[in-house]
């Protein structure tokens, strides 16, 4: 255990060191920064792998040390050819020897995987430490969630080794326990999601925008959502928004829907925001807001941020996200991948307008929302019960 704050005689801070693969702007980034900024009550130190996509680390707080080291780490290994496994193999072992190596590992009480491909290079490292290795999941560990590959490394590698998980829902969470030793720790508690928790905001004026937050991703449902629109809503005013940047290759995919929006006729009516900083203030402009990913979300700090908002709230009925929307409660579930049911239900809030005055001060009033301080003391109990029973087992 660290010795800060000895000579205060306050009880020292554990020393956590949280690893992750990239800089970019995605999900569990914004995750771990929220976190900090919200005032950590541990001692981080950030170890990220070297990246040539733009950087989300100046947002880090100044006083959380942050040490690039190793090797980059490109995306995309599980769908890639065997050259590209292999290339990946190489630069996952020599970004493993460089954290094993690296002081801020050495010194540390406790290390937290941020992302899945820091959990693979951090369980190795960790193999030949004694230091107590902490797992977040943000997927499901299945190989359609992680690819075949990532999939293989997060059963026998990364969760065998773990000696503590945390996840954002309890179904992600139940994917990964049959790969688990028996002792391991486990929590689920949402990731810092920038939530504002207080008084619903009252939904604007007509006329009707519907959004998604999300990174321009196949998977996570665009493609879905504006053909439901198109179907739903095909006259009128009402207005569709995506929000959220490209990543991973998939600029094809973002000029595909631009173009599918001019053949079928909306495209005047769509806007296409790229990413945002003001997620607030974005969200206080819609009035319904759709989840809509095609396979099994774990949850998406998305569907957290509209419940927290207050907006009509519309999810696809499988995964973590139905652990935190009823059907007429707080929102609306619809049938994964069904364009039909997606377009009835956006037609349904469309013409109730009592509905969504109701739906919104629901999901307003959602139980277990976190904001960011909440989140990062749940964390900070969770990494020293860690510590603590990693240390009770060795005696």
């Amino acid at each position: 255990m660290s010795t800060a704050g000895a000579a205060t005689g306050r009880a020292p801070r554990t020393r956590v060191l949280h690893l992750g693969h990239s800089s970019a702007a995605g999900g569990a980034e914004f995750a771990l920064i929220r976190m900090l900024q919200a005032g950590a009550p541990w001692s981080p130190v950030v170890l990220v792998a070297p990246t040539s996509e733009p950087g989300v680390l100046d947002r880090i707080p100044s006083e959380v040390p942050v040490r690039v080291n190793g090797v980059r780490q490109p995306s995309g290994v599980s769908g890639g050819g065997p050259l590209l496994v292999a290339d990946a193999a190489l630069r996952l072992v020599a970004q493993t020897i460089a954290t094993r190596l690296h002081p801020a590992f050495r010194t540390a009480d406790l290390v937290d995987a941020n992302t899945t491909r820091s959990a693979a290079y951090g369980a190795l490292a960790a193999r030949t430490s004694r230091v107590p290795f902490v797992v977040h999941l943000r997927d499901m560990a299945a190989p359609e969630a992680l690819g075949g590959v990532g999939a293989a490394i997060m059963r026998r590698v990364v969760l065998p080794r773990a000696d503590g998980v945390v996840s954002d829902t309890q179904a992600t969470l139940d994917s990964a326990r049959p790969f688990l030793r028996r002792d391991a720790r486990t929590a689920v508690i949402p990731s810092a999601s920038g939530l504002t928790i207080g008084e619903p905001r009252p939904l604007p004026e007509s006329p009707l925008v519907i959004g998604m937050l999300a990174r321009i991703d196949p998977w996570k449902g665009q493609a879905q959502l504006l053909e439901a629109f198109a179907r739903a809503l095909a006259d009128g005013e009402a207005r569709l928004q995506f929000a959220g940047d490209v990543f991973f290759g998939h600029e094809e995919y973002l000029d595909g829907l631009r173009r599918r929006a001019v053949e079928l006729g909306v495209a005047d009516r769509v806007d296409f925001l790229g990413h945002v900083d003001d997620v607030d203030g974005v969200l206080g402009t819609w009035h319904v807001a759709v989840q809509a990913s095609t396979r099994p979300e774990p949850l998406g700090q998305n569907v957290l941020q509209y419940l927290a908002a207050g907006r009509v709230v519309i999810v696809a009925d499988e995964g973590g996200p139905t652990e935190w929307v009823a059907h007429g409660v707080n929102g609306l579930r619809t049938t994964p991948r069904d364009v039909g049911a997606l377009a009835d239900a956006l037609r349904r809030v469309a013409e109730d307008e009592q509905l969504r005055a109701r739906l919104a001060a629901a999901a307003a009033a959602t139980p277990g929302l976190l904001d960011d301080a909440a989140v990062a003391r749940a964390h900070a109990e969770f990494y020293a019960d860690v510590v603590a029973h990693v240390r009770a087992r060795r005696g």
